[in-house]
């Protein structure tokens, strides 16, 4: 990921330091395995875990001569070791400490994704308490529908990051697999109980069965995962985007005094933040078919995968890590314009309240039918011809002559669209 959307401690999780880091704790496992097994003298072991280290610069040096990263890593470490450095990797195949050491730096990209989720669910949670009964107006296929809260709104987003939260855990648990089985996944060189003790130490599961590599449906899983939490904070951001337009007006995402919003026109107040979630959205969806795509590997393993995932994961991980930062951003110093939501409402005419009229007037014993032409006629008439809709039914024999005042009154009472709010409150946060 471009550094411009990159934070410091999950880029860190990516770095080429922590990748050899990662490979360097495995080998030692490895090597800590064998004593177990008879296979390396604790002395040599100790000599290893006691000098085995490893230098960016030159492994990359070693590279550009061999073209082969882990046989580079391994002449670096060897380098540093001496001549014990030849029980390093002894029965392992690259991708044994690869996979192992890719699934590794996931768990760690995963654990902090999983924080950023958490301040983003206690700030929603916060912004929806104290907007719980903010009326706003309910919109259906971008028309006004009826009033909701803002704080209803807030709630909806607040359940779908709670189920973003269990989904990238339940995928995190799929990964948090290593594996020690060699070329084609049979223990040829080195038993199934090496496997074991390596990934006990490494804290990770060994994989029930593998080929040479760990198979890549783990990874798709993850990174649809991944792509799915970024669709619900892009589905945040367009609903905060379109609040904002001119014409709405009731919520505008954070805008610094100092902050400019057009080269141009100096009266912009574009929603700069919430646009960029949305682009960075897009992008990580385009890393989910690359993913999927991974799954399919010649016969018991080819490294067609191996490219694209050096780029995908750290700069889906990265990115999301942004995105939740992002969106934290937004909603803990959003403007919500309550006087605005106010106007919006009124701009309908009252129309809204056609829903429970026509429930009424069956109660009353007409037809559904006839019922529904009789309130539609007034509700059209009511919003063409700006006159609000309790005025224009009150000229309306056929509806007044089924109520008195009060039971109109009553029908035109805001306080029905906040009667149940505190109890999906309730619901949702007890």
């Amino acid at each position: 990921m471009i550094e411009r959307y990159s934070r410091k401690e999950l880029s860190e999780v990516w770095t080429l330091k922590t990748k050899f880091q990662k490979w360097l704790d495995i080998e030692l496992a490895a090597c800590e395995a064998h004593v177990i097994l008879g296979n390396i003298s604790k002395k040599d072991c100790d000599h290893i875990k006691k000098t085995a280290a490893f230098d960016v610069k030159r492994i990359n040096e070693i590279e550009n001569e061999i073209h082969h990263d882990v046989i580079a890593f391994l002449t670096c470490v060897a380098e540093n070791v001496g001549p014990e450095s030849r029980f390093i990797h002894l029965g392992l195949t690259s991708s044994d400490v690869v996979d192992t050491g890719f699934s590794l730096q996931i768990q760690e990209a995963g654990r902090l994704l999983l924080k950023e989720i958490d301040t983003l669910l206690d700030i929603t949670k916060k912004q929806a308490h104290s907007h719980q009964y903010t009326l706003m107006m309910g919109r259906t296929h971008g028309v006004h529908a009826e009033p909701t809260t803002l704080g209803l709104k807030l709630t909806v987003w607040y359940e779908e990051l709670k189920r973003n939260k269990k989904r990238l855990q339940n995928s995190l648990d799929q990964l948090n697999v290593g594996k020690i089985s060699g070329a084609v996944g049979n223990y040829v060189h080195m038993p199934p109980k090496l496997e074991k003790l390596v990934c006990n130490q490494l804290n990770i599961e060994a994989s029930s069965a593998s080929t040479q590599t760990l198979q890549r449906d783990r990874h798709a899983d993850f990174m649809t995962t991944l792509a799915v939490i970024a669709g619900t904070l892009e589905k945040m951001a367009v609903e905060i985007r379109g609040l904002q337009k001119t014409e709405f007006n009731e919520i505008q995402e954070p805008f610094s005094s100092k902050q400019k919003g057009s080269s141009a026109m100096p009266h912009k107040r574009n929603p700069i933040i919430c646009e960029r979630i949305t682009g960075l959205a897009r992008t990580i969806r385009g890393y989910t078919l690359t993913a999927l795509e991974n799954q399919a590997l010649w016969h018991e393993r080819d490294i067609s995968h191996s490219s694209a995932e050096r780029v995908i994961f750290p700069d889906a991980t990265i990115g999301l890590d942004y995105m939740l930062g992002l969106m934290q951003k937004v909603l803990s110093g959003m403007v919500v314009n309550k006087k605005q939501m106010q106007r919006n409402i009124e701009k309908s005419y009252n129309v809204f309240f056609s829903q429970k009229l026509l429930i009424k007037m069956v109660e009353k014993g007409l037809s559904r039918e006839e019922s529904y032409r009789i309130v539609q006629k007034n509700a059209l008439a009511a919003f063409d011809e700006h006159i609000n809709f309790d005025i224009k039914i009150s000229k309306d024999n056929q509806i007044s002559s089924l109520f008195s005042q009060t039971e109109l009154d009553e029908l035109f009472s805001y306080d029905q669209y906040t009667t149940h709010i505190g109890e999906i409150f309730k619901r949702v946060y007890t």
